[in-house]
């Protein structure tokens, strides 16, 4: 399946940054993504078995170190405590990783607790308009809410805990204790919140499978991490990870144990599920769409493709008045979620 590889950054608008501001979306940062573009050196982070991962360590000069780590620990403090000191003086950064493949090229920090060595994440990229309205709109209308902050051109995004997809279909689908019948459920659920939402290219090293044990058996989340697609691509088909040749195992499994009417049930769960969630953020569903819908997030040609494919999908003709990527996604929410949405 052909998609655009290179997708170019669109800017924030003004109207984009008045509504970060009112939903806290925004903070000052002593760190930039700017700052970190002056690493000195680099080499290859391997996995556990010696493979690439495709990440780079970077070093620093000493001095510029020492001032990033203590500016990346305030930033970490603003991401997970609302800015609260405190915690910082046991905090430290001690690895910085850089991948040069993907849209948003991101730098991932690891923060490390000097106490008990326990660590954790956060990522730091340019900020692209179509990623902000990718995240927000996941943390409107799915299961899974998000922290990230925006300072001037920098994004901070809190890290996403899961199994990546490919990991997980390389070595965990086939495995004997794996309840098939939930991930099965679960991947036709997470189908169905892409392409209501419009989410693209959601192939299987951009999304984690979340895995939590229950008192009997596991439960499974399929989770998004990547919303540089979001609206941009002019094929319907882009919006459903069904359609990615990396996900083929899973999409056999869900046909090999999904009879018909259950796979339209676990599709309807989710859009009810989704509808309630979209009447409870009305108010900021309807000012996160009105600041899309006046922001060119695609090429002409890709939005009027959108237009045709949608119509035909859904057989009508509504889609005809849509002139943004931000008019689809309200027009597509309003069709696939139900009259109750049409207050956003």
């Amino acid at each position: 399946m052909d998609i655009s590889r290179k997708k170019p950054a669109y800017p924030l608008t003004p109207a984009l940054r008045d509504y970060l501001r009112s939903y806290d979306r925004e903070a000052p940062l002593p760190v930039s993504y700017a700052d970190l573009r002056c690493f000195t050196g680099s080499f290859p982070l391997l996995d556990r078995t010696g493979r690439d991962t495709l990440w780079q360590t970077v070093f620093f000069e000493p001095q510029t170190l020492r001032e990033l780590s203590q500016g990346l620990t305030q930033v970490y403090a603003l991401l997970k405590t609302a800015g609260d000191l405190s915690f910082t003086e046991h905090l430290v950064a001690d690895r910085i990783d850089y991948c040069e493949f993907g849209n948003s090229q991101p730098f991932r920090v690891r923060i490390v607790n000097q106490f008990n060595d326990n660590y954790d994440y956060f990522y730091v990229k340019q900020a692209d308009a179509s990623r902000l309205y990718g995240l927000e709109l996941e943390h409107l209308l799915s299961p899974n809410s998000l922290t990230y902050l925006v300072s001037g051109d920098t994004l901070i995004e809190e890290h996403i805990v899961g199994i990546p997809g490919d990991d997980f279909i390389r070595q965990h689908l086939n495995r004997p204790h794996l309840n098939q019948v939930r991930i099965a459920k679960e991947f036709v659920k997470f189908n169905e919140r892409c392409f209501v939402r419009l989410l693209g290219d959601m192939r299987a090293y951009n999304y984690v499978i979340a895995v939590t044990p229950d008192f009997e058996d596991e439960q499974y989340r399929v989770r998004a991490i990547d919303f540089d697609q979001q609206s941009y691509e002019g094929r319907r088909v882009m919006y459903l990870p069904q359609f990615f040749k990396d996900n083929a195992a899973v999409v056999e499994m869900c046909a090999r144990l999904l009879k018909p009417e259950t796979l339209r049930q676990y599709q309807t769960e989710e859009r009810a599920l989704m509808a309630r969630r979209a009447r409870a953020e009305r108010h900021r569903l309807r000012d996160l769409l009105d600041v899309m819908r006046r922001h060119d997030l695609a090429p002409p040609e890709k939005v009027t493709q959108l237009k045709a494919e949608l119509n035909r999908y859904h057989r009508t003709e509504v889609f005809d008045k849509c002139d943004s990527m931000g008019d689809l996604v309200r027009q597509n929410l309003w069709l696939m979620l139900g009259a109750g949405t049409k207050s956003a």
